[in-house]
């Protein structure tokens, strides 16, 4: 099969097309053929060094996620898998392949109605989005400022918040983001590349304070934005897009009553993965909500898809197609 290999850390240029074996499905496990291979910025950062935070050193093949067909089974798996679409979802590794091999217990059903590229964009923003949505408990009414709301999670995040009857503030960088921030749903738009943005949230919002912050960029953006949030409020600090988390004031936040959600409380076992999957699955089948899938990349491309997602150039979700 081909497949795209990282053999060093380093830029988008060590994403090698190479011709492997075909895997084969070991116990409870079964092999996908992928049609539609989800990106996240994440696997950017692994490739450039992250990779041992994550338990990931060359030579590997990168990926977390893929929708396709069953087209083999392994020791212990119902032979119903076989032919069936499915997501391979979050935490199947190796998914940047033709041939995906992954674990039984982290399958997905695809439904009817749904296509592929379509469930492919939820298999990691949609478990995610639904987990941040669950944790922070938004409610009708509730001011939300959403950080990144762009990206793939973004734009889910968006739809969810507004769904739910809150006053969404989102924001993101330049007037095409903007535009697509708002057409999803958001109450209010904030750019936040120029001096001042704050300040603009805040006049959004009437003077109020933030009741919940979705920050999926962190570093100085996510700091800042902290100091939006009303006393008992809540934040999930979940994003490194900028390079780093956001540094919380984590004293400031106890005495404050504001309740902090990281990083760490996004990290699914294969159960809960599967039933997030599901409902967001669910949720767009049934037109709630939608991934903004604004690239398509062939497989050999992968450097390609890397070298935008790095220059924050797509909105939404950019897929490789094998």
């Amino acid at each position: 099969m081909r497949a795209i290999q990282v053999s060093e850390y380093g830029g988008p240029e060590v994403l090698i097309l190479v011709d492997l074996p075909d895997p084969q499905a070991g116990e409870r496990e079964v092999i996908v053929r992928a049609e539609a291979v989800d990106t996240i910025y994440l696997e950017t950062q692994i490739r450039g060094g992250w990779g041992e935070m994550f338990g990931v050193t060359p030579p590997y093949v990168p990926g977390g996620a893929a929708a396709g067909t069953v087209v083999s089974t392994g020791p212990g798996v119902s032979a119903s898998w076989l032919g069936r679409q499915v997501v391979a979802g979050a935490g199947t590794r190796g998914s940047y392949a033709e041939l995906v091999r992954a674990s039984v217990d982290r399958l997905v059903p695809v439904p009817d109605g749904l296509s592929l590229r379509e469930a492919a964009g939820l298999a990691h923003d949609g478990v995610t989005a639904m987990g941040i949505i669950d944790s922070v408990g938004v409610k009708p009414g509730d001011r939300v400022l959403i950080l990144g709301a762009a990206g793939g999670m973004g734009t889910l995040l968006v739809q969810l918040a507004h769904r739910l009857g809150a006053q969404v503030v989102g924001a993101a960088r330049g007037a095409d983001k903007l535009t697509l921030v708002r057409r999803l749903g958001a109450d209010a738009v904030v750019d936040y590349a120029g001096d001042g943005w704050t300040d603009a949230v805040r006049e959004a919002l009437g003077g109020l304070s933030v009741d919940v912050l979705l920050d999926g960029v962190g570093g100085k953006l996510g700091s800042d934005a902290f100091h939006l949030v009303a006393d008992g409020g809540r934040v999930s600090a979940h994003g490194a897009a900028s390079g780093e988390f956001a540094t919380m004031d984590l004293p400031s936040s106890r005495a404050r009553g504001i309740d902090l959600y990281g990083i760490a409380d996004v990290q699914f076992q294969a159960p809960e993965m599967v039933q997030l999957a599901g409902r967001a699955l669910t949720e767009a089948v049934e037109g709630r909500i939608r991934p903004v899938i604004a690239r398509e990349y062939p497989l050999p491309s992968a450097a390609e898809a890397h070298r935008a997602m790095e220059a924050r150039s797509i909105p939404g979700k950019a897929l490789l197609i094998p």
